[in-house]
């Protein structure tokens, strides 16, 4: 199975010499093609800053992060705009999408992006919308839309370019708990179905079982890891619920 992402030893301080602050302190792991990573852990614990820094969205200090065989830790301004249009794929908790723009709009606009021919981006979207089940509502702006139906039109843009990997921030975040489910069984369905690379920040156990592998970060550092292995949904939620009491000793902190 290919590797797709390899984080390897990184570090990440911000401040100055008076007032250094580690955020990150000396974390490696992998994730293969086709699997759907789950990044859990407490307010301050580093998730948040980890994601930014595979996201490109920040620097580390030291280490690399080695995506789909490119080391983007030495990439120039240019050339990190290119690997991030292309191999990069983001759902937002807030969605992110343009008012003025349709569904439909909103999705092709990654395509176009990428110079994509008219037919070409019609096709890819109207494959994508039948995956995540929005075709009815291609036609419609995000204002006549739920925030469930939002955010499939969001994970619609983010999946339509075919990226190497997805990152999902607190995706379900903003949504009750029914949009959240089916939100939860689409990103099921892409990883299992159409073997989508998903790696998803949550503070939601609920959320976090629907991931194959758990990474939990405390202080910086990779704390613990769960494998769902054969478990049913059910049984690796009650694993996380342990491990997540573990980390903070109440699980509201966390949850």
């Amino acid at each position: 199975m290919q590797n797709i992402l390899n984080v390897e030893k990184i570090e990440k301080y911000y401040g100055n010499k008076g007032n250094i602050t580690k955020a990150i302190d000396n974390i490696s792991f992998k994730v293969n093609e086709g699997e759907f990573l789950g990044i859990m852990g407490p307010s301050g614990s580093g998730k948040t800053t980890l994601l930014n820094c595979i996201s490109t969205i920040d620097n580390v200090t030291t280490g690399k992060i080695v995506i789909n065989n490119k080391d983007i830790t030495v990439l120039k301004a240019k050339a990190l705009e290119k690997f991030r249009r292309d191999e990069l794929g983001f759902i937002f908790q807030d969605f992110n999408l343009l008012d003025t723009l349709t569904a439909y709009e909103n999705i092709a606009l990654a395509l176009t992006i990428q110079n994509r021919e008219i037919k070409e981006i019609d096709n890819l979207i109207k494959e994508v919308a039948k995956k995540l089940e929005i075709t009815e509502i291609l036609s419609k702006y995000p204002y006549q839309m739920s925030g469930g139906q939002k955010q499939r039109v969001a994970s619609a843009r983010a999946i339509v370019t075919e990226p190497s990997l997805i990152l999902a921030d607190e995706p379900t975040g903003a949504l009750d708990s029914k949009s959240s489910r089916l939100l939860l069984d689409s990103f099921e369905k892409l990883n299992k179905e159409y073997h989508s690379t998903i790696l998803m920040v949550t503070h939601d156990s609920f959320t976090a079982s629907y991931a194959n592998r758990i990474l939990f970060i405390k202080d910086g550092r990779i704390f613990n890891e769960l494998i769902r292995g054969n478990d049913t949904r059910k049984e690796f939620f009650n694993k996380i619920i342990e491990v997540v009491t573990l980390l903070g000793g109440d699980v509201s902190n966390v949850l």
